[in-house]
């Protein structure tokens, strides 16, 4: 094969220019971009054979330059070879989706990326479509992928099968014991146990169909990816300590369960902010409920204490709140589990959040939180009131400023403020951030030990 075009899209000015002269030696008519929005208009000026796409980059990285080529009418059907430096954890993960038809984890050699550049062509043609019985070979391939990395043994594989038939036999002793049975439902909540059948793999229409780390492609892209495609089924976003599953629903938000996030993150906080609930309600709510283990917007309702429509305004807030600290993370590991069955949550609440408006909030906090982080970059720092203050107009503050006010005594840390104010980590911080750009805090400085 010669002189087919060949778009090199990478951050790197030593790839480029390996990369091209390999190929050019090779017969191919290479041309190279920096940057993905460079990569789109060079594509849509004139339509590549073969797009050798790097995955992290600045202003547009490999997956959104994806999502613009699939939505394109001209490029959609260009075969993507992705490059990347994490090609064992991100490379075959992609492949069979957006385009990406194969991958190359660097540093490669010149023969690889050239193999592979002849490879590509020869599979799907200038027209960028492998015949039929490459299309069938593909199919076959774009089954679900697994979690297993490494093939077991048939020694590790019957031990597996000896251990899950004791579980087996384990569960069915536990619920065929009236008095086990009844304290397993106890102790159980309804997010707990379809957590942890989801996470068994027992769901009987279920197959992970997209795992990553945040690193290599941030959640933003992740959450668009689902909505753009229309997406059912549980993404699951973990980063130590905490946990999030994000149910989606034909590409809309229907439900956000957390763990390890929190008290901030808990459904009290949210009801008394949407002022459905006074904190004293709440709380005395609290010692009624003797440790029941039922949903507590179900108990709400039937005790009365909220309306259906309350109780979804306060559901709406703090899902979206759980989804903007995801938006924050810098690492962590996320799958996406396809399933009709997203469970009892989900199914109750059924918000459908538009994802687009999600983002948008979300990404401005992020970038609010870059400039807050310049001066409270410490949940375990202490601020003081500053005697140049006092003389300060405070009717200028709002009640939960003056609530922060307050707590700030030159003891409390940051993060003994949010749990006494019930207030967010966001709220809280951009409070403290005001207070003290207007000079009404200081931080207070350690003694030095001489």
């Amino acid at each position: 094969m010669a002189g087919e075009r060949v778009l090199v899209i990478d951050d790197s000015p030593t790839i480029l220019k390996v990369v091209q002269l390999v190929l050019s030696k090779g017969g191919y008519l290479v041309r190279t971009a920096p940057d993905g929005e460079a990569g789109l208009r060079l594509a849509e000026e004139e339509r590549p054979d073969l797009i050798l796409l790097d995955f992290v980059m600045p202003k547009l990285n490999g997956y959104q330059v994806c999502q613009a080529l699939s939505s394109s009418s001209d490029l959609r059907k260009v075969p993507v070879v992705l490059m990347s430096a994490k090609g064992d954890q991100v490379g075959e993960r992609f492949v069979k989706m957006l385009g990406i038809v194969d991958y190359i984890t660097k540093p490669f050699s010149p023969e690889a990326i050239l193999a592979v550049v002849d490879h590509t062509l020869s599979r799907y043609g200038v027209e960028g479509s492998p015949s039929p019985e490459e299309e069938s070979a593909r199919n076959r391939e774009a089954a679900p992928i697994s979690n297993t990395t490494q093939p077991r043994s048939l020694e590790e594989e019957r031990r597996r099968k000896q251990l899950f038939a004791r579980l087996r036999e384990a569960v069915q002793v536990a619920l065929d014991e009236p008095a086990l049975s009844e304290e397993i439902h106890r102790q159980l909540s309804d997010e707990r146990l379809e957590t942890i059948v989801r996470d068994l793999g027992l769901l009987p229409d279920s197959a992970v169909v997209l795992e990553g780390h945040l690193l290599a492609v941030p959640a933003a892209d992740v959450l668009a990816l689902l909505q753009q495609q229309r997406q059912t089924g549980i993404l699951a976003v973990a980063r130590e300590p905490a946990r999030v599953d994000v149910h989606f629903r034909r590409g809309r938000v229907d439900f956000v369960a957390g763990t390890g996030m929190g008290e901030e993150f808990l459904l009290g906080r949210f009801l008394v902010a949407e002022a459905v609930m006074s904190r004293n309600d709440l709380d005395r709510f609290f010692d009624s409920r003797q440790g029941s283990q039922r949903p507590m917007g179900e108990e709400l309702i039937r005790a009365n204490l909220v309306t259906e429509s309350d109780l979804r305004k306060a559901l709406s807030r703090q899902s979206s709140e759980r989804l903007f600290e995801v938006l924050r993370w810098a690492g962590g590991h996320f799958s996406f589990r396809s399933t009709q069955q997203l469970g009892a949550l989900a199914d109750g609440a059924a918000l459908q959040l538009s994802v687009d408006g999600l983002l948008m909030e979300g990404v401005r906090r992020v970038d609010e939180w870059h400039l807050i982080e310049r001066e409270i970059d410490d949940f375990d720092s202490v601020f003081l009131r500053n005697d140049e203050g006092r003389t300060t107009d405070h009717t200028q503050l709002t009640r939960d400023e003056l609530a922060v006010l307050e707590l700030v005594n030159g003891k409390h840390t940051v993060r003994e403020i949010i749990r006494q104010s019930r207030l967010g980590s966001f709220e809280v911080a951009k409070m403290l951030f005001r207070l003290r750009s207007i000079r009404l805090i200081r931080r207070r400085v350690s003694a030095i030990a001489v």
